[in-house]
């Protein structure tokens, strides 16, 4: 073709592509909180609608990945990809090496792949979860499922961005160059191409179930985590009230949206799609919805009670709803000293009101009138 009209073309280097996307997502399969749902949005609908998000994020670049891990009663486990996939399962394996059901001819290979492989360890883990496992905990393992997905997203940054013969250097934090002389550059014109974008990772959770004062030590944790690694932590509150998921996405600057009425669950595609499918570096030129007030409120670590005012810990910082018995820490096992004072109860003081400065020229009733003259003779 150059020889036709002379015109310089060169394929373009993947240095110059759009950085890769790494789109975890965790899915609370809390079966009490589903239960209630049923009639407005059933677990099925939400999967479907959650498929579709995929499959979009998915075709903006086909370096992006996904993970998806559900948060359940018992434990958090893993939906896609299948760590250990079984024998006697008729998944199609991505790389084709095994491929006992044939995928359909009208649907793309990797979206085959992924929606046959959540389908089946969704069923699986539904089927596996016991009338015992649903009487002992009403609760969700979100700290797990938290847990898991960073440890993903560490281990598939290093894969995707290693240290290369040129001396480029790849971290979460972004690319560096141990001697910028050792640039690579193009064979073409010689001239230094643009450094490798790192992996851009975000976490966006699902959530139907309450609140989650029990795990709230283990939740803070991986919320500082996330904070260090820089990966935001989107939030879609579809039912229950928690206060720790907002702070979560509050402190890593991601996307809060909760629906509030039937109505609004039945557009579940349409927050996925127009809140929470750009990725952080679309993010910074979009104006994204906000997530309004944030609560601050913690959860006590001697009843897991979220308490607006409560005791410190001067060394470890625990916070307590009540005064200690014998003045020892329940987590370090400091003795502290509390005096006569500060045994009681404490009591949230009113801050004080300013009084509003009057205008020039405003009279009311309350003012006192100026004094007449006194009439001449």
């Amino acid at each position: 073709m150059n020889a036709i009209d002379g015109t310089d073309r060169h394929v373009r280097d993947s240095d110059n592509s759009p950085p890769p996307s790494l789109l975890t997502i965790i899915l609370d399969t809390n079966p009490h909180a589903w239960a209630l749902l049923s009639d407005t949005l059933p677990l099925s609908k939400a999967v479907a609608n959650l498929l579709v998000f995929i499959n979009a994020h998915l075709s903006f670049n086909h370096a992006n990945q996904v993970a998806v891990i559900a948060s359940h009663i018992q434990r958090a486990q893993w939906l896609y990809p299948t760590p250990h996939p079984p024998r006697n399962s008729s998944l199609p394996e991505e790389n084709g090496t095994s491929n006992p059901t044939a995928p359909s001819a009208t649907k793309y290979h990797r979206f085959a792949v992924i929606e046959r492989s959540l389908q089946d360890n969704l069923a699986r883990l539904i089927s596996h979860t016991t009338a015992a496992d649903l009487t002992s905990s009403t609760t969700t393992q979100i700290a797990g499922a938290l847990s898991t997905a960073l440890a993903h997203i560490s281990r598939a940054t290093q894969l995707s961005s290693p240290a290369d013969s040129s001396g480029i250097s790849l971290d979460s934090t972004g690319p560096t160059l141990s001697n910028p002389t050792d640039a690579p550059t193009d064979p073409a014109d010689g001239t230094p191409r643009a450094r490798r974008s790192p992996l851009t990772s975000r976490i966006l959770i699902v959530s139907v179930s309450g609140d989650l004062a029990a795990q709230y030590i283990p939740v803070m944790n991986t919320i500082f985590a996330a904070q260090r690694q820089r990966v935001p932590l989107d939030v879609l509150k579809l039912a229950g009230d928690t206060v720790f998921l907002q702070q979560a996405a509050d402190a890593t600057g991601g996307v809060y949206i909760a629906p509030s009425s039937a109505a609004a669950r039945a557009g579940l595609l349409q927050y996925l799609m127009m809140g929470f499918l750009p990725n952080a570096r679309a993010r910074a030129a979009l104006v994204m919805p906000g997530g309004g007030e944030v609560d601050f409120r913690a959860a006590c670590f001697c009843h897991r009670r979220v308490v607006d005012v409560g005791f410190v810990c001067s060394v470890c910082l625990s916070i307590f709803c009540e005064p200690l018995e014998e003045g020892e820490c329940l987590t370090c096992g400091t003795r502290l000293s509390l005096g006569a004072a500060v045994t009681a109860k404490p009591v949230v003081v009113p801050r004080p009101k300013k009084k509003k400065k009057r205008k020039l020229g405003d009279v009311t009733g309350t003012s006192t009138p100026m004094s007449a003259g006194t009439p001449g003779p």
